[in-house]
């Protein structure tokens, strides 16, 4: 039985990489949560099974979950888990890499300045920095995180990590292949809990995409139905620009009309037209080997939208905008002539600044600088100036 090791064991890695890997057969995994007990601990009590509730295809039963380590709790049983795995992949969201708003990793983020003190490690950057120092064993590293090259931007972040630290490592038997990873998993609701019996089960929806970048060192698993390709950037871009970049307008516009979830605020005429509006431009945008699926692509994105079965909160959607925006929105306006991208950058601004009027603390790893921002002489150039988008301040704010 081959290996992986996955660091960020959230619902949606349960949902993707696990789902296709057990399809694969032949391989398992190990699981690794940075910092929270809780999937450990509920999935423990079951012998680290559960169950996918994919909506039209009933309930499914995953089985392939070795183990779950907490980082936190014993750093060097992560780090032995590493040195036997075949891949290591990653799920951790944009906050988990540490960048700064050029992209390149923040080397005085408190908890990177930590690992490079030795304290830890407890970063996924320091866990790969750390792990594959001096491994000369064929290795492949593989993020599953929404963002425009993925691989390469983790290779660069650990690259920096190790030379600061005074690491060696063998770059010549490790890779890092870019991805695009799709599939809409909500968050698990009590209800969910009670229909499978499972409460560690969780929901998505029948759709799932994956396209990778054939480089791997070693062996992998015969996944069904993913892409391997030469370049993954435009399958990267056609996602993020135009499902990612949609979710995020109707998230920070339909929370501002006071509504809960996708399919709600996605049957509001203005949000549904600005939606489309959005996806027309951000099409527009896409390299010519993929340009010619935006129509369709759109057509689907709106049907899986309001499929009232998958709950998809906004709230959930909207954590993390610092992170998000300049991927989702920014990209695209740089890009080309981009007015629903404007609204939606004007949206996640209005949001900041009435979160933080109301006196409710965002789930965003900035959540000080944006407070920080909200309360300075102009909170819109600021708040841009978190997103690395303050050049373009008058085409967003005096639009």
């Amino acid at each position: 039985m081959e290996h992986i090791l996955h660091f960020g064991l959230g619902s949606f890695a349960r949902a993707h990489l696990l789902d296709y890997t057990a399809d694969a057969g032949g391989w398992d995994v190990t699981g690794v949560s940075l910092r929270s007990t809780a999937i450990r601990d509920g999935l423990v009590e079951q012998g680290y099974n559960y169950v996918l509730c994919v909506q039209e295809m009933g309930i499914k039963k995953i089985d392939i979950l070795r183990d779950v380590l907490v980082a936190a709790d014993d750093p060097q049983a992560v780090l032995e888990a590493m040195a036997e795995a075949k891949i290591i992949s990653a799920t951790v969201t944009e906050k988990g890499y540490h960048l700064d708003a050029k992209g390149v990793l923040d080397l005085n983020d408190p908890a990177i300045a930590s690992d490079l003190a030795g304290h830890g490690p407890r970063t996924l950057i320091g866990f790969l920095a750390y792990g594959l120092a001096g491994r000369t064993r064929p290795v492949t590293v593989m993020s599953c995180d929404n963002r425009i090259e993925n691989g390469d931007v983790l290779q660069a972040a650990v690259a920096r990590f190790a030379q600061a630290a005074g690491l060696i490592i063998h770059w010549d038997s490790t890779r890092f292949p870019n991805s695009m990873v799709d599939r809409i998993t909500p968050a698990t609701t009590d209800s969910v809990r009670k229909m499978s019996g499972d409460i560690m089960a969780v929901p998505t929806e029948a759709f799932r995409e994956w396209v990778i970048e054939d480089d791997f060192a070693g062996p992998r698993p015969d996944w069904p139905g993913v892409q391997f390709v030469t370049d993954v950037a435009p399958h990267e871009l056609r996602k993020l620009r135009m499902l990612n970049g949609a979710h995020s307008l109707l998230a920070y516009a339909g929370l501002a009309c006071g509504f809960t979830y996708v399919h709600e605020a996605v049957t509001d005429p203005d949000l549904r037209d600005l939606v489309e509006q959005l996806m027309t431009e951000a099409g527009n945008t896409l390299p010519a080997s993929v340009k010619g699926q935006a129509p369709a692509y759109a057509k689907a994105l709106i049907a899986r939208f309001e499929n009232p079965q998958l709950v998809h909160r906004l709230d959930q959607i909207a954590m993390d905008g610092s992170q998000k925006v300049p991927y989702r929105f920014v990209g695209t306006l740089r890009a080309g002539r981009a007015d629903a991208v404007v609204e939606g950058i004007k949206a996640w601004i209005a949001f900041c600044i009435s979160e933080t009027h109301a006196d409710r603390r965002l789930n965003d790893p900035k959540a000080s600088e944006i407070t920080e921002a909200v309360h300075s002489d102009n909170p819109d150039a600021a708040l841009l100036e978190l997103v690395g988008a303050v050049d373009l301040f008058e085409l967003i704010v005096e639009s």
